[in-house]
């Protein structure tokens, strides 16, 4: 049986959210689904939630960790190289009073919700970069991590997790890895319809003239402008960004002011006109659907993560940039979370496990064979991939463009959450529709927003 958490001078504290990629992958793997999860996935044998027994007088503690890293190596090859990452910090740490059991599933979500409904939490889950369920922390469920990142002086490890994740002066989870996104383009088909390029998208009317010119000029030649849909809640999320008002305002709760004002109003039509042009036939609820397309050289953009880097190495025409007016979306999201009911000794080895996960050591694993943006800035990422593959340099490129973008912004996801973020969605996918009427639609979503936030 555990034992309750003792309330002394010495407890510490925990952690929030990002994407993957497919190591070496030869096409462009699916965007996680904030965790957005990647590659087309067969299970072969999921491990469900053990049922807890009763701890035996002088057996030692368990310490649970969940986490969605269960794929085999086939399936996706990342997924080995964090169990491997886990499995040695389960080892370096054999010997102690606590035995740390890493637990993969497939889905975390049942793992969490349930004993949240029950008054209780997991020990410890990776929530894979979806939000924090508020109840948990309303209810008291989860373990402050901030004191202790405080104490040992780690602050820069954690990254964005640091600034993004601590609310109220708190700090409730930390994810290992960011979920950064840019765009990808294909300079062959901007230059074969006369396109301009990305160094030249410096505002959404560039971007929309030049998306215009691959229509008119690449038709015959079967060449699109890009893929909507999920794409375009991650264009629509940049064009606000685009204003210091704007940018705000994903930093902040989200308001019926919000919703109501001119600048949220002018984001979502920027992207409603150019989806409208775009076509109804180039949207699809999931932006990876669009990934083979871009491959085969059919479209001039893809709206994805940096991640993509491991399946576009091989294409020299295959460039990363980020958003009109210097934008990118990077969102650490929930990660690593720790029950607020744990032993001591149970806590401090949880603790030590962010400090683990967030070292620069564990960190260019996460960027060499993973293939991710680590959540710590003070790797070198130029530096690292020379000592990697092609994929490597490009992804190190593709991660620098974002890390050092004049202005960086949660997804809509992060900011205000995965409803407010499907809703926007479907009315941009309702905007794409020939003849649709963009300001009617706007206005019944604003409605929408509205009565979801309360």
């Amino acid at each position: 049986m555990k034992k309750t958490k003792k309330v002394t001078a010495v407890l510490m504290a925990a952690i929030m959210a990002f994407g993957l990629t497919a190591c070496g992958s030869k096409e462009a793997p699916a965007e996680p689904a904030d965790k957005e999860t990647t590659a087309s996935e067969e299970v072969q044998e999921v491990k469900q939630e053990p049922e807890k027994t009763e701890q035996a007088s002088g057996e030692k503690e368990v310490l649970e960790f969940y986490h969605g890293y269960w794929h085999d190596e086939a399936t996706w090859y990342p997924a080995v190289v964090m169990r491997e990452i886990y499995q040695e910090f389960a080892d370096a740490h054999a010997d102690g009073d606590v035995v740390f059991t890493p637990i993969p599933v497939e889905d975390l979500a049942p793992i969490y919700t349930n004993k949240i409904a029950a008054g209780s939490f997991p020990d410890m889950i990776d929530l894979a970069g979806t939000s924090l369920p508020g109840a948990a922390v309303a209810q008291g469920l989860v373990y402050d991590i901030k004191p202790y990142v405080d104490k040992e002086g780690i602050q820069e490890q954690l990254g964005l997790n640091y600034t993004q994740n601590t609310i109220d002066g708190k700090l409730y989870t930390v994810h290992d890895q960011l979920l950064t996104l840019g765009m990808w383009a294909n300079t062959d088909v901007l230059k074969a319809t006369g396109a301009a390029l990305p160094d030249k998208w410096d505002t959404w009317d560039a971007f929309a003239e030049a998306m215009e010119t691959v229509r008119a000029n690449g038709e015959a030649e079967g060449f699109y402008s890009y893929g909507s849909g999920q794409g375009s809640v991650r264009m629509f999320n940049t064009a606000l960004a685009a204003t210091s008002a704007g940018a705000a305002m994903l930093d902040s709760e989200l308001t019926p002011e919000i919703i109501t004002s001119s600048e949220f109003e002018e984001a979502f039509k920027i992207i409603a006109n150019m989806d409208q042009k775009n076509g109804s036939a180039n949207s699809a609820v999931n932006a990876n659907d669009f990934s083979a397309d871009f491959n085969e050289g059919k479209s001039a953009v893809f709206v994805n993560g940096v991640w993509a880097a491991g399946g576009f190495a091989g294409n020299a025409a295959f460039e990363p940039t980020v958003y009109p007016g210097n934008v990118a979306l990077s969102s650490a999201g929930g990660g690593i979370t720790i029950s607020n009911g744990l032993s001591e000794a149970q806590t401090q080895l949880a603790l030590e496990f962010i400090k683990y996960m967030t070292s620069e050591e564990v960190q260019t694993r996460i960027f060499l064979e993973v293939q991710a943006n680590p959540c710590n800035p003070s790797l070198d990422l130029e530096a690292l991939a020379a000592s990697g593959d092609g994929s490597a340099a490009l992804l190190a490129k593709a991660c620098s463009l974002c890390n050092k973008a004049g202005t960086i912004v949660k997804t809509v996801d992060a900011a205000w959450g995965s409803d407010i973020a499907t809703a926007i969605q479907n009315k941009l996918t309702e905007c794409s529709v020939s003849g649709a009427d963009i300001d009617a639609i706007f206005s019944t979503l604003k409605d929408e927003l509205i009565a979801i936030i309360g």
